[in-house]
């Protein structure tokens, strides 16, 4: 052994001849019983000593009395290394924080956290989360540190949830999503609003996730002023579903974008009115009007279709006749236009994505946790929205034609 190693505390010597035996026997290089698993215990009690050292040295030039106070020791996890005791040297003056490992860290490696994260945005309990740990990295961790390590996020999850926005989105589907959450011990019902964007790329762009009690128009409202706060400053179509008072709340804010209401919604509605002998006969009859060349003619279908089934399914028809005005929007564009706008399928089809991950979860432990994984799930989701959407070079040069004063150059 040379003096070098007497000085550091560490036998190097042994541990290469230990290490090298090891490797012989099979011995795993990391893990709890890892072959390295003294060798980082010691790099990271020696470089705190370092940094404790310097810090003293520091005081001392500032006229500051304060000096070496005892030690103490805690446990801390590592991908490579599992759980060890690590050992550290405290200052009179508890101004000492090492940057290695500050006080409260308690795992090694960004790594490790990241791995949490992960399995978390995939709808995994903590339990699961738990298990995967152990199997892995041979470490105990429990359900409130996967909480703290999830919670690292919401700085991010509130900074995306606020961020500036572009002025004008041709295209905006608004629709919400229901969940069940745990608030001071009963079950409560929550909606989250999610508003996705077209913008001007013909690109998806979720701009707006909001929890409320309940879906109404009036918390709409509040949404849509909110977006207008961000820099929104004009919508061209917003496609929603028919929620009552929906299109007077978009306009109240936007009062020059045309209102779609999805057809395939109005479609379920007229059938929940009809017994099931007649399902099929009616919505035979529905089919011409929205499928019709153009409003005139949808319309004229629509009388007929009032004509036939209105006497017998008053309901089925006077949803269509109350609502032709924001259900005949699409009249007024292009096939490939009508075919993007008819429905709110657009935003539909990312919240199943998001049920995909949450769908294994009962009640969620709080409103955080359930906008916790919404955001990840919605991260990891929209990697995937890097083309625009289809023709939409064919869309804009229809939407210049009508908008074009409202579009920028």
């Amino acid at each position: 052994m040379n003096t070098d190693n007497k000085n550091t505390g560490f036998d190097f010597d042994s541990f290469k001849e230990e290490a090298m035996a090891g490797l012989y026997q099979g011995k795993k290089m990391g893990g709890p019983d890892g072959i390295f698993a003294p060798l980082l215990k010691h790099f990271l009690e020696t470089m705190m000593e370092g940094e404790l050292e310097h810090h003293l040295a520091e005081e001392k030039a500032k006229g500051v009395t304060n000096r070496r106070n005892g030690r103490t020791t805690k446990t801390v996890r590592s991908m490579q290394s599992g759980s060890f005791e690590l050992e550290s040297t405290r200052d009179r003056n508890a101004t000492f924080e090492p940057k290695i490992l500050p006080k409260r860290q308690l795992i090694v490696t960004d790594q490790l956290e990241e791995n949490v994260i992960s399995l978390y945005a995939r709808g995994s309990s903590t339990r699961d989360i738990a298990s995967f740990i152990m199997e892995m990295y041979g470490m105990e961790i429990s359900a409130s540190e996967i909480s703290r390590i999830t919670d690292k996020i919401i700085p991010a999850m509130n900074q995306w949830r606020d961020r500036p926005l572009e002025s004008i989105y041709p295209f905006v589907f608004l629709d919400a999503m229901h969940y069940k959450v745990k608030d001071q011990g009963s079950i409560t019902s929550r909606a989250v609003y999610n508003i996705l964007g077209i913008n001007q790329e013909g690109k998806k762009e979720l701009i707006g996730v909001y929890l409320s009690e309940n879906e109404g128009a009036k918390f709409w409202l509040s949404v849509l002023t909110h977006l207008k706060s961000r820099g929104v400053q004009d919508i061209l179509v917003a496609c929603v579903d028919g929620l009552k008072g929906f299109p007077e709340a978009i306009q109240a804010v936007f009062p020059k974008t045309q209102i779609q209401l999805c057809i395939v919604h109005q479609i379920r509605t007229s059938l929940r009115f009809v017994p099931h002998k007649d399902k099929k006969a009616l919505a035979a009859d529905l089919k011409p009007i929205y499928t019709a060349v153009s409003e005139e003619q949808g319309y004229e279908r629509l009388l007929e279709f009032e004509e036939t089934w209105g006497s017998k399914y008053p309901l089925a028809a006077k949803g269509w006749m109350d609502n032709w005005g924001h259900l005949s929007t699409y009249f007024d564009f292009d096939p490939h236009i009508r075919k993007a706008i008819y429905t709110t399928n657009a935003i539909e089809a990312m919240h199943r994505q998001v049920r995909k991950v949450t769908k294994t979860k009962g009640a969620f432990t709080s409103d955080q946790s359930l906008l916790k994984l919404i955001y990840l799930v919605i991260k990891n989701v929209s990697k995937k929205w890097t083309m625009p959407i289809h023709n939409w070079g064919l869309t804009m040069s229809q939407l210049y034609i009508k908008f074009g004063d409202r579009l920028l150059p």
